[in-house]
């Protein structure tokens, strides 16, 4: 063969190689067309997607959708390995029609995995339960018809019905191993049937005698405890919990043998306790909680005798109190369980309904009273030998350790006051609420913080009783009962709060103590706000019911005082004068304590809040002493200046001159308001406001003496000439100032008052006034204006340029 013939053969094998690519080529372009143009009809399902959702099913599901697909190659959906078993197709070699079979069949197939959970719960759970209450409805229905109409006898009723039961019962046996839970509803329904029946025997037929009916009631809570166990279902266990509880008054004969009771219910507690622990059925063990309280409180109420219940109620007070205990921390400590608010709330709970209650039945026995420091220290004592066994043992976390040992520490330290009055209480949860605050902050437990807020809010409505009861107006003046200034309980347990909200805020306005309370919540602003609040307030009323009781104590030292009435003629002057001097120094007293707040917070705290707290508590009581402060004044300038000689009660100078010792407390009052409205902390410009406020001050009290010193000359009605003077004078005076000060507030306020002035002088002084009085009213009047007009034609460029400005 020549070489040319060799040339050619390679040539069409060559050009026969590429005319076969081409046609894969174009096969496969045409399937990718093909793919595209599906992808574009189903735009609402991506294609990661159904990649993503085909990895997700098994290939069983799988090789049937590729069996029945277009044909592909075997290579891209099967590898066979050396002993003929196939390999898992690829996802990834799948075509798209592939891809989009295997979607739909993962939907179904979750669709039906739904359908069935759902039928499921209904089928195994939900219809099971309204059947067992259906038919116990209708044997209540059963029976109730057969009474109405008397159909059987009493005794017939009674065993048809514990018949219902026992077939219930044998249903539930039967199906215990192939129908755990169907068999459980049935044996929660035969226990209830059990119940009812039992007790309607006793009590509506009486067939039985109360023994009798009592303990086939404890062999039926026995036995339902035990199928509680025996099913693992908590719903037989409370059933059994209730039939428990409810069986001695359901059988009570009105006897009132409390004894039995508390007894029968601490073995039922201790039984309870037991299983809930050994289950870790920890909702049987709070409805436990509250029941067996509920029930003691309820006795307490409305059957406690103190001299004959005493010992039995205090001994079963201890024992609840320590099965509750001893419980909780079964859980906590063996269990090792995480400190949450709940453990808090209970073991906060148990211990204030013991002590609580203990302090009760103390305070009521005619020798109990003597022991209630003691009963605070053992309190104190329990709680600390806890501390020392979780410490030592190092049985729980920290967070446990730190709250039981704030208990520990708030009872010994209300062991003293406790023992000398009645304010236990709010010592109780300003301490708690004082170190449970310490502890948050310190340790960082926001939980600790919370809490704390709550006890604040309970403390201050207990030191609001406390005051009511020991301050009270008809226990000091009817009764006439007496209280040493300072030295007293009342004083002593408003000053140990502030102590302890004092170190509240200072623990809070701590630096390396960042509250643990999100800054920007609701509740943490409500915190800040609530602590210096409370200080504040219990500061200001601790000295003003001290104040307000000694004046009472005055008052009712003159006999037969109350409500405002005295025995005879003779000390009703008496009463008055003291009446209003009380008044006076209670507003001298808040003058006072405002002036030293305001001086306080501009030297040394220069808070923006308390300034603006301050400057309004600041006006309000100015406004106070201008009203109700002079007027009180003005009562005792006139008792004074009008006493008789045959008068028994004689008024002294100190009536008249009292008033200047007010003015003492006014001056400085006015003296740092002005200094507040300049500080820098005080963002919102109050010059000008307090300028007038200063002026209409000062107006106020100089018209006051004005009156005062003209009814001292025996003035008569000269009082109404003096006044116009004074203040068409005065403003004159605001209108140099406010020229010279560039100020424009006080021209416009001098303006307002000669207005007020004239409109005086024309409506109410002319009708009384003489004709030189007249005289002299008008004249002055009209050269002030003319002077005030001519100060506002000189002084025009600088006006008007000021006001410009």
């Amino acid at each position: 063969m020549s070489e040319n013939q060799i040339t050619e053969n390679e040539m069409l094998k060559k050009l026969n190689m590429l005319l076969e690519k081409q046609t894969i080529i174009e096969q496969e372009t045409s399937e990718l067309r093909v793919e595209i143009e599906n992808i574009k009809q189903l735009v609402s399902i991506p294609v990661k997607e159904l990649t993503q959702v085909y990895e997700a099913v098994t290939v069983e599901k799988a090789e049937p959708l590729v069996e029945e697909s277009l044909p592909v190659t075997p290579k891209m959906h099967q590898v066979n390995t050396p002993d003929n078993k196939s390999i898992k197709p690829d996802p990834a070699y799948l075509s798209f029609s592939e891809k989009q079979q295997a979607y739909y069949a993962a939907l179904n197939k979750e669709k039906a995995h739904r359908s069935s959970e759902i039928e499921k719960f209904i089928g195994e759970n939900l219809i099971n339960k309204i059947g067992i209450l259906i038919t116990i409805i209708g044997v209540a229905i059963g029976a109730k018809y057969a009474i109405d109409h008397q159909l059987i006898s009493p005794l017939t009723r009674i065993l048809l019905s514990y018949l219902v039961g026992f077939v219930l019962l044998g249903f539930a046996i039967r199906l215990t191993k192939e129908y755990q839970n169907f068999s459980a509803v049935l044996m929660s329904g035969a226990m209830a049937i059990f119940y009812f029946i039992t007790y309607a025997a006793y009590s509506f037929y009486a067939l039985m005698p109360q023994y009798v009916a009592f303990t086939l009631m404890v062999l039926i809570t026995v036995f339902t405890v035990y199928a509680a166990i025996k099913y693992d279902r908590q719903v037989i266990a409370h059933i059994g919990m209730v039939g428990a509880y409810g069986v001695p008054f359901l059988l009570s004969d009105g006897s009132g043998r409390i004894v039995i009771l508390f007894s029968y219910m601490s073995i039922i507690n201790l039984g309870i306790m037991v299983l809930a622990f050994k289950k870790y059925w920890k909702p049987i063990y709070y409805f436990s909680f509250v029941l067996s309280w509920i029930i003691y409180l309820a006795w307490y109420a409305t059957s406690y005798k103190d001299l004959d219940h005493f010992y039995q109620a205090f001994l079963f007070l201890t024992v609840f109190y320590l099965i509750f205990y001893v419980t909780y921390l079964s859980y906590n400590l063996i269990r090792k369980e995480k400190f949450i608010l709940w453990d808090i709330l209970l073991i906060m709970a148990n211990s204030f309904m013991f002590y609580g209650i203990g302090y009760a039945l103390l305070n009521q026995h005619p020798q109990g009273e003597q022991y209630l420091g003691l009963f605070t220290v053992v309190t104190a004592l329990i709680h600390t030998l806890v501390c020392g066994l979780i410490y030592k043992m190092k049985l729980a976390e920290w967070h446990l350790f730190y709250f039981i040992s704030a208990l520990a520490v708030t009872f010994f330290t209300i062991a003293v006051p406790v023992q000398l009055s009645g304010s236990w209480i709010t010592l109780l949860w300003v301490g708690e609420a004082g170190i449970l605050f310490w502890i948050g902050q310190i340790k960082q437990i926001s939980i600790y913080e919370q809490l704390s807020l709550g006890l604040m809010v309970l403390a201050m409505f207990s030191i609001l009783g406390v005051w009511d009861k020991g301050y009270s107006d008809i226990h000091i003046l009817k009764m006439h009962l007496y209280i040493t200034p300072i030295a007293n309980i009342y004083f002593i347990t408003s000053l140990l709060f502030v102590m302890v909200f004092a170190f509240i805020n200072l623990v809070n306005r701590k630096a390396g103590c960042p509250s643990t309370i999100k800054t920007k919540g609701l509740l943490y602003k409500t915190l800040q706000l609530l602590i210096p609040g409370f200080l504040l307030i219990v500061l200001y009323f601790m000295f003003w019911f001290e104040i307000k009781a000694y004046c009472n104590q005055l008052i009712a030292e003159i006999g037969g005082v109350y409500r405002g009435t005295v025995e005879n003629e003779l000390n009703l002057k008496h009463y008055l004068d003291l009446t209003q001097f009380k008044i006076v120094w209670l507003i001298n007293y808040s003058l006072f304590f405002f002036v030293v707040l305001s001086m306080v917070n501009i030297k040394f705290l220069k808070n923006r809040l308390l300034g603006y707290v301050n400057l309004e508590a600041n006006l309000i009581v100015l406004v106070l002493f201008l009203t109700q402060g002079l007027f009180s004044l003005s009562e005792l300038r006139d008792s004074f200046l009008n006493q008789l000689a045959t008068d028994i009660y004689h008024p002294g100078a100190f009536n008249f001159n009292f008033r200047y010792v007010s003015y003492l407390f006014v001056l400085p009052m006015l003296i740092f308001s002005h200094q507040y409205v300049r500080q820098d902390f005080i963002d919102i410009k109050l010059d000008k406001a307090y300028s007038l406020i200063m002026h209409t001050v000062a107006l106020w009290i100089l018209s006051s003496e004005l009156i005062t010193w003209i009814d001292f000359a025996k003035g008569d009605q000269s009082y109404k000439l003096g006044l116009s003077l004074l203040w068409g004078g005065y403003a004159l005076m605001l209108i140099i100032l406010g020229i010279w000060k560039k100020q424009q507030q006080l021209r416009i306020g001098a303006i307002i008052l000669f207005s007020a002035t004239l409109l005086k002088l024309f409506f109410y002084d002319l009708r009384d006034m003489g004709t030189i009085a007249r005289t002299i009213v008008f004249v002055t009047l009209g050269i002030l204006l003319l002077v005030i007009s001519f100060l506002y034609n000189k002084y025009k460029q600088v006006i008007w340029d000021d006001a410009n400005e």
